[in-house]
C-alpha cells in the first residue's frame, strides 16, 4: 500500500497540513520541523503526488524549450547541448521538467507550441534562438503567455524576458584585435541573416571597421548555416571569387569555423601564418584544433541557467517588469591569429 501523507504526520507526531506544508517548502514551518519531516519521509520512501499538487496549483511544473528548426542539424552543433545543460541545471534546482519540442521545419514548431500552449502541457516557454519577424514570438505575445528568449528579440524587446550576450560589443572587440594585428582585409562568415545573433555580430563587425577607417567590402561578407559544411562552403566562396583574398576571418560560430579548417588544409592555406581565424562560443573542442582556435567565450551554460531563471520570475510573478539579463563575454587568445 502506497504510503500516504497521513502516514508522514503520524510518525513525525505533526498534523498532515504541516507536511503538506513541509512539502511546499512554507517559510510559515521551522526549520527543525522541516527536518524532522523529511526524514520520516525519506525513512518511508514517500514521494508527493506531483500531478496532484499542480492540479490544485493550476501549474505543470514543467519548461518548453523550443530549438530552431531542422532540430537534427541544431543538436550537431555543441552549443545546444551546453545550453540545454544550463536549463537543465537551474531547472533541477527548482523542480521544474522540461519539455522539448522536435519539429523538423518551422510549421512543425509551431504547431508544436501551439499543443503545448493551448494543453497546457507547460507554464512557460524558452526559445533558443531569437529569428526576424518569428511567427512563434508572435504567437506567445498574442496569447500572453510566459517565455524567455535566448537571444535579443528584434523588436518589443522592453516587453519580454531575455538572455543575451552583447554580440555588437564582442564582434567589435574581436576586430578590432585582429586590426591591432595589422589586418585590413578581414572577411565575416555569418550564419543565417534573420537570426538576430548574426545581425548583431555583423553589426559590431561593420563598426570596427569604420571605426578605423577601413571600407566595408560586400564581397568580404558571406552567410551560411550554422554548421560544419556551412563554414566549408563560405570560406570557398571567399577564396574562390576574390582577386585579393581576405588575411583574416571573423567567423559567428565555431562549429563553422572548424569547417574551415578543414578547408583550408585541404587547400594547403596555412593558419594563421597564410590566414588568421577567430570564432565565436568557445566550445570545448576549439583548444583541441589545429591549430588552436581563438575564440569569445559567451559562457553558454550561463545562458542556459539564467534563461530558466527570467522565465519562472515572469511565471511567478506576471505583474512585475520583465527581466532581462547580459551574460558576459571574454576573448580567449590562441594560435589561431597573428
Amino acid at each position: 500500500m502506497a504510503v500516504t501523507i497521513k502516514d508522514v504526520a503520524k510518525i513525525a507526531k505533526v498534523n498532515p497540513s504541516t507536511v503538506s506544508r513541509v512539502i511546499a517548502d512554507s517559510p510559515l514551518i521551522s526549520v527543525k520541523t522541516k527536518k524532522v519531516v523529511r526524514e520520516v519521509m525519506n525513512q518511508l520512501g514517500y514521494h508527493p503526488n506531483i500531478n496532484a499538487r499542480n492540479l490544485v496549483n493550476q501549474r505543470t511544473q514543467s519548461i518548453g524549450i523550443v530549438m530552431p528548426s531542422s532540430t537534427e542539424k541544431a543538436f550537431q552543433n555543441p552549443f545546444f547541448a551546453e545550453v540545454i545543460r544550463g536549463i537543465s541545471s537551474s531547472a533541477h534546482n527548482k523542480k521544474y521538467s522540461l519539455f522539448l519540442s522536435t519539429g523538423e521545419t518551422e510549421e512543425e514548431i509551431y504547431d508544436g507550441v501551439i499543443q503545448m500552449v493551448q494543453g497546457k502541457r507547460v507554464d512557460g516557454i524558452i526559445l533558443l534562438y531569437s529569428r526576424i519577424n518569428d511567427q512563434i514570438m508572435e504567437y506567445l505575445i498574442k496569447q500572453n503567455f510566459p517565455f524567455a528568449v535566448i537571444g535579443k528579440p528584434d523588436k518589443n524587446a522592453d516587453s519580454i524576458c531575455y538572455i543575451d550576450n552583447d554580440n555588437i560589443q564582442a564582434s567589435f572587440e574581436v576586430t578590432n584585435y585582429l586590426i591591432e594585428l595589422g589586418h585590413e582585409r578581414i572577411a565575416f562568415i555569418g550564419g543565417n541573416p534573420d537570426l538576430m545573433v548574426t545581425t548583431d555580430r555583423l553589426n559590431g563587425y561593420k563598426h570596427a571597421l569604420t571605426a578605423s577607417g577601413i571600407p566595408i567590402s560586400k564581397e568580404y561578407i558571406v552567410h551560411d548555416e550554422y554548421a560544419k559544411e556551412g563554414g566549408q562552403e563560405a570560406v570557398n566562396v571567399l577564396l574562390s571569387a576574390l582577386n585579393q583574398p581576405p588575411t583574416a576571418l571573423i567567423v559567428a560560430d565555431d562549429l563553422m569555423a572548424f569547417g574551415v579548417l578543414s578547408t583550408l588544409h585541404e587547400k594547403k592555406i596555412r593558419v594563421p601564418e597564410d590566414i588568421s581565424i577567430i570564432s565565436f562560443n568557445n566550445l570545448m573542442l576549439t583548444e583541441f584544433s589545429r591549430p588552436p582556435l581563438s575564440s569569445v567565450d559567451i559562457n553558454i551554460f550561463q545562458l542556459g541557467f539564467e534563461a530558466v531563471n527570467c522565465l519562472i520570475a515572469s511565471v511567478q510573478h506576471p505583474k512585475k517588469e520583465v527581466k532581462r539579463f547580459i551574460v558576459k563575454h571574454q576573448l580567449i587568445k590562441r594560435d589561431s591569429c597573428q
